[in-house]
């Protein structure tokens, strides 16, 4: 099969990318830059230029593929304008959808856990909120969703908050750890018992890979392996590399502490991939969380 895939130098397109070819498929991948071109083209991966925004080039990359992966992601920032990045990821989706519409190729597209059931165990048959902190992504996995119905063999793998491994440079394990560095402190809100599922990176690209080869059109898929990490325990476990104590801070504190990601710290957020691992055979098999902070890749400057 020839994939195209966004986002395929980036932290999780890149293993997707890797995935793909180990399995005996052609990728088409999608650079930016030349930079990115050059990447592509010394691993065996023909390079398609162009970006998100370049409705045209993500047609013409569908058009000449056998089937889409969808991996590109902007990581939540200080500088993120989340409006402003759904909107382009929205017409993103669309451009690809189109030039798939009819053809029952496949497309697994990016979404997530994060605030999609606070303080429930989330599981593949929950749509969402639209009134929760998915409410501006939510509208584009619907969509995608809505494509099993136009002849689009389409899914929504929904990675876990947590998708950690090594080359994590902008996810939210090294982002936390740059907070507790300035912060001279490892915090974590109230009792700290809230839950984050976690995901190996690699086996995070499995599942894309299986999706693209047997997911069921309009599916929801959750790459999940660790149902929920409570958050304190991950506090500790950054505290003991950085050798910096692990704290409680409470609610009022978290925006001085956390700035940006003070709505999302204190959430309580477990999931499941129960129907996931029954549907397709996905196994995860790589390090869990907590171990994998503890090699220590994550702190080598």
């Amino acid at each position: 099969m020839r994939v195209f895939v966004t986002g395929a130098t980036g932290y999780v397109g890149s293993a997707v990318v890797r995935e793909l070819l180990d399995a005996g498929h052609q990728v088409l991948g999608l650079a930016r830059s030349d930079a990115a071109a050059a990447v592509l083209s010394a691993i065996g991966v023909e390079a398609h230029r162009g970006d998100l925004e370049d409705l045209g080039s993500l047609r013409a990359g569908a058009a000449a593929a056998d089937g889409v992966v969808h991996a590109a992601n902007k990581h939540i920032s200080e500088t993120t304008d989340p409006a402003a990045r759904a909107q382009v990821e929205r017409g993103a989706v669309e451009a690809i959808g189109a030039a798939l519409e009819g053809s029952g190729k496949p497309f697994a597209f990016t979404s997530g856990i994060l605030g999609l059931t606070p303080g429930h165990l989330s599981t593949e048959a929950d749509t969402g909120d639209l009134q929760g902190l998915g409410a501006l992504r939510l509208p584009t996995e619907l969509a995608v969703i809505a494509m099993g119905e136009r002849g689009v063999r389409s899914s929504a793998v929904r990675l876990a908050p947590l998708v950690h491994g090594e080359g994590d440079l902008k996810g939210f394990v090294p982002t936390l750890i740059d907070i507790a560095r300035a912060k001279g402190v490892s915090a974590y809100v109230g009792d700290g018992a809230n839950r984050w599922p976690a995901v190996h990176r690699l086996d995070a690209a499995r599942l894309f890979r299986l999706a693209v080869e047997a997911a069921p059109a309009g599916s929801r898929l959750h790459a999940i392996d660790e149902e929920g990490v409570p958050f304190r325990d991950i506090a500790e476990a950054i505290g003991r590399r950085l050798r910096l104590p692990a704290v409680s801070i409470t609610p009022e504190d978290a925006d001085d502490h956390f700035a940006f990601l003070s709505r999302l710290v204190a959430i309580d957020n477990p999931a499941s991939s129960a129907l996931t691992r029954d549907r397709l055979g996905w196994k995860p098999e790589g390090s869990a969380l907590i171990p994998d902070i503890d090699e220590g890749h994550y702190f080598n400057d």
